[in-house]
């Protein structure tokens, strides 16, 4: 069975002439070779130096298939992406006449004209996967309009959690991220965490954006009195973004222990989940983070935001803190929340992560949708898609 796959994931050209794209959908669509024989992926090539977290494709089965890097937050960007769409779907027509069956990962700027393509003018079986915040309170218009189109046409959309009057056609899928093998060393790493005597060590992984919550995270550090702050050895900031050097230098004033990395490899950011007590984000709008996911497996609590699907996943008090209110008080109180935990509270805390890690594995994402297949195998590829 050959899958087509649309999206917006970035993909460059490294030096040495090797694809690679984002790390975290790359690494899932290298598993999804044990579900389909051939995938095509058709995304956005940039031109550029490959980010660290970038990661090749691991066989010639997955073809892709180059549109244009298009998108943005600005009218310009918006324009730009209008005026790209014959193009756009010109390509994405290509890759479905070559496949079985096709996945569309939304909400992405394309998906305001390729989701009323694919509902109205293409009768191939597939599904959308929304990874975004299914009940936001507020969102782009854009990102409205595509889940307005996806609660109102019959193919299945796998979302992130599970909501009130969720239609039927809506399935709750987690988002997967992390392979049996982390999975396995995450369970090794877990029974030796405690709360270490030279303090206590932070991280932040995600885009320099305001939206994302590093400015409230720096502006909660800063909060802590001077008996708070001697509780703290290490904070570490992992991503990019346009404001990385206002961000940088805010820091630097703070006197804090925080250090920038921009962007690592997804080694080296385990590495880091690894070495800390809790990974902080107070991020405004999600639908539920892998990183949240991946920092839970070895150990690294979560103190995040209440949005979106995350509280069905994090319990406040039990294996992570949810923030009483997205500010920078509300990041402090979630802070000393950790800082004021005994030894053995923490360690219970971290024990009890490993109920639900599995269901963000690879593996079971996988399983799920092979079970799904079987089911409906009487029917081509399967009603569920249709």
């Amino acid at each position: 069975m050959k899958l087509a796959i649309i999206s917006h994931t970035e993909h460059y050209i490294r030096e040495d002439g090797v694809l690679v794209g984002l790390g975290s959908t790359v690494t899932e669509i290298n598993h999804l070779l044990s579900v389909f024989d051939e995938i095509i992926h058709v995304a956005m090539l940039h031109s550029g130096d490959a980010p660290a977290n970038a990661l090749p494709y691991v066989s010639d089965r997955i073809r892709f298939q180059p549109i244009s890097a298009v998108g943005g937050p600005g009218f310009i960007d918006k324009l730009a992406v209008l005026k790209e769409g014959p193009k756009v779907l010109r390509t994405v027509s290509k890759a479905l006449r070559r496949s079985d069956v096709f996945q569309f990962r939304a909400p992405t700027g394309i998906g305001v004209f390729v989701i009323p393509y694919l509902m109205w003018f293409v009768s191939k079986p597939g599904w959308f996967k929304y990874a975004g915040n299914w009940h936001p309170n507020r969102a782009p218009i854009a990102y409205a309009f595509q889940k307005w189109l996806l609660e109102h046409q019959d193919r299945k959309v796998t979302i992130n959690g599970q909501w009130p009057e969720q239609a039927k056609h809506c399935l709750t899928f987690e988002n997967p991220c992390l392979t049996k093998e982390e999975i396995e060393e995450g369970e090794q790493v877990t029974k030796l965490r405690s709360k270490t005597s030279d303090g206590l060590h932070f991280c932040f992984v995600g885009r320099l954006e305001a939206e994302k919550g590093i400015s409230l995270l720096l502006e909660a550090f800063c909060l802590l009195n001077e008996n708070e702050q001697s509780h703290i050895a290490s904070i570490h900031v992992v991503g990019i973004g346009k404001q990385q050097g206002f961000y940088e230098v805010k820091a630097k004033e703070s006197d804090l222990p925080i250090k920038f990395y921009g962007h690592l490899s997804r080694a080296d950011v385990h590495a880091i989940y690894q070495s800390s007590h809790a990974i902080v984000l107070p991020s405004a709008s999600e639908g539920f983070p892998k990183v949240v996911a991946e920092a839970m497996n070895y150990g690294c609590l979560p103190i995040v935001s209440d949005v979106s699907a995350i509280s069905q996943y994090v319990m406040h008090g039990q294996n992570g803190f949810l923030l009483e209110s997205l500010d920078a008080e509300g990041v402090a109180v979630g802070i000393r929340n950790l800082i004021c935990l005994t030894n053995e509270d923490y360690q219970k805390m971290v024990i009890f992560t490993r109920e639900r890690i599995e269901r963000f594995s690879y593996h079971h994402y996988n399983t799920r949708l092979k079970e799904v297949l079987e089911v409906s195998k009487h029917d081509s590829i399967g009603d569920w898609m249709k």
